[in-house]
Formats: structure tokens, sequence, C-alpha cells
């Protein structure tokens, strides 16, 4: 099996796909600063796999670092999730975000064009979409009119690769979606931050395990089904076997040919912040209680995508839905606070 590089695999979501690679016989190799993610994930994929990836404690601004990764491994294929990724924080420190997403990818890059490695998953957003389009998007949409500068480096990002695609024969795709959920079905890794959540459903855990107070719901004026926003909603086991099948994709695509394709991932429903509430309540037998607050300047009414390509040309469809993924989260959360 092939060599994968994973940049920055430690926080909850991607340490999944290091689990995924590993049960799968492929060498896994990572790069990451701990930056906001705990080493300690190592022994919990090794508990999973009972195999641990090779790890590099560093981050991409260091081109030596990443020449001795390519050096001493014969990496083929680069899943690239390294990214400041919090919306209201890049409206606050913009300039970092333009250096930890954009400079930072470039350095990579420019390494994987050295050392010949030209095949990459990106991981990019439904957020990349003009806003003034209607959803649900499809990949032929313009993408452009970001609201938040965490936005714009992935629609920035995404027209770097589509240039080196065509003019130094990358292979590239480029998976758009929204809101991972959940976490791996041994539920040794999941998202808990010890911090208070930038997501929604975590926070809303929280709230109901009396950690917070109460959900701030952003405004209730917008224009759907409840008035409050709507957003697709992803299981993580569902994401993981996604970017599984877009693997597969690149490996069977013939040799000398490159290519940029565009995947929206998604489950065909878009859930509300008061849908998510709701369906915590059922799960928990408890009252979350809310709060309206004001709206944030880069909330969109609705924002999600039709998956149809995706389910025809990766040939894999969702298989969870946003309760299945709540009920694992309470299940998870009631046998591991005793």
């Amino acid at each position: 099996m092939q060599t994968i590089l994973l940049t920055w695999w430690t926080w909850y979501i991607w340490s999944h796909w290091a689990v995924k690679l590993l049960e799968l016989g492929y060498d896994v190799v990572i790069i990451d600063n701990l930056s906001n993610s705990d080493k300690s994930i190592l022994e919990k994929i090794q508990k999973i796999t009972w195999k641990t990836p090779k790890f590099y404690e560093w981050d991409l601004r260091d081109k030596n670092i990443l020449e001795k990764i390519f050096k001493e491994n014969n990496i083929k294929t680069i899943l690239h999730f390294a990214w400041a990724k919090a919306v209201w924080e890049s409206c606050e420190i913009p300039f970092y975000y333009y250096e930890n997403n954009l400079a930072w990818s470039i350095n990579l890059f420019e390494i994987m064009n050295k050392y010949n490695c030209k095949n990459i998953i990106f991981s990019s957003s439904a957020t990349v979409y003009d806003s003034i389009w209607n959803p649900p998007y499809i990949e032929t949409d313009l993408t452009w009119n970001t609201t938040n500068p965490y936005w714009t480096t992935k629609f920035l990002i995404e027209n770097i690769l589509k240039d080196l695609a065509t003019f130094k024969s990358f292979k590239v795709v480029n998976l758009r979606y929204f809101n991972p959920i959940w976490a791996h079905f041994s539920w040794l890794i999941w998202e808990n931050p010890n911090w208070l959540p930038n997501n929604l459903l975590p926070y809303v855990m929280k709230v109901a395990t009396w950690e917070l107070k109460n959900v701030k719901v952003f405004w209730n004026d917008y224009n759907t089904k409840d008035w409050t926003w709507e957003r697709d909603y992803i299981h993580i086991l569902d994401l993981i076997d996604w970017h599984i099948a877009s693997i597969n994709f690149i490996e069977n695509f013939d040799n000398n040919k490159w290519f940029f394709e565009v995947f929206n991932l998604w489950t065909w429903t878009a859930t509300s912040v008061l849908e998510i509430i709701k369906i915590t309540c059922e799960v928990t037998e408890k009252n979350i209680p809310f709060e309206i607050v004001p709206r944030r300047p880069w909330d969109l009414d609705k924002s999600f995508c039709n998956p149809e390509k995706a389910e025809n040309i990766l040939n894999w469809k969702a298989k969870y839905l946003v309760k299945d993924a709540i009920k694992d989260s309470w299940y998870f959360i009631k046998n591991n606070s005793k």
C-alpha cells in the first residue's frame, strides 16, 4: 500500500483519517505542530488499530522539515487539513489566517512539486460558494464573495490548486463540506473541547451537561423554516468514507493525466439551529435552554449543497442522520461521565 501524508491530524476530526487509513493497510505519516491538539491521540489510535503512524511534531512554515519528511518517506498522496478554522478569530486576526492557511500551504505544494508528489485531497468548504446564489449549491455554481477571512483562504487555495493542476500536473480532489459531527465508533476520539466550542453540537452538549448555561442562537429573523439559520451536517464516519473513495479515485485515474475535480459532500438534509436543539432535547430527555442574541456579520440564512456528483462518481452515499450523531454523542457523554 502507498504512503499518505496527513497535515494537522491530531485535531478531533482529522485523527479519524489516521485510524481508517491504518486499518486499510496504508502507511501513514503525519505533520502537526500541536497548536490546538494533543499528542495523546497517538495512544488512542494505537489502541484502536494496534498501529502507530509516523509522526513529525512541526509545522508547514519550515521547508527544511518538509524536505526531511519527503526524503525519509515515499509519499504518494497528501490529505491536506492544516488550517486555522475559527470564523470569528479570522475576523479578529486576519493576517494570521492569511499566513497560516495560505503561506504554509504554498510551502507544502512547492515541496510536493519538487519531489514529484502530485496527488492531493484538499479539505475545502461549501462556504466558498457565492452567497448571492440560493442553495443547494452544485459544483458549477460561482465561488466568490466570501464573508470572512477564513472562508476567503479556502477560496484562494482552491484556485491555487486549480493552477497547479493545469500548469504542474497535480491531481486534485477538492472536497467541499461544512459541518462534520460526532466521532469514531470506538468512542476514544471525539470532539469535546476544553475551551468554548466553535461548533454547534458540542456547544449544545455542554449545555445538556450543565457545563454551559444556554445555547446562544444568533438571531431569529433568517429566511428559513423556523427563522434560525440552516446548515448541512455530516457524520464523521460518512466523511471518512468519502475521503477513502477520493483516494481510490486518484489511484485509479490515468497516471498521465492531471485533473482538478470538485465534489460536494452532504446528506441532502438541511438542519436548523432550533432543530439541533430540539433533537438533542429528545435524545437526552433534557431541557436545553437557549437565548436569542445578536446576529453575527458572517452568518448566512442557508448554506448547504447538492452531493449528487460525488454519489455518482465516487459511488458513495451518506448513511447516517443528524439524529444518529446526536445519539452517539450523548451515549459517549453518559458513559464517560460516571
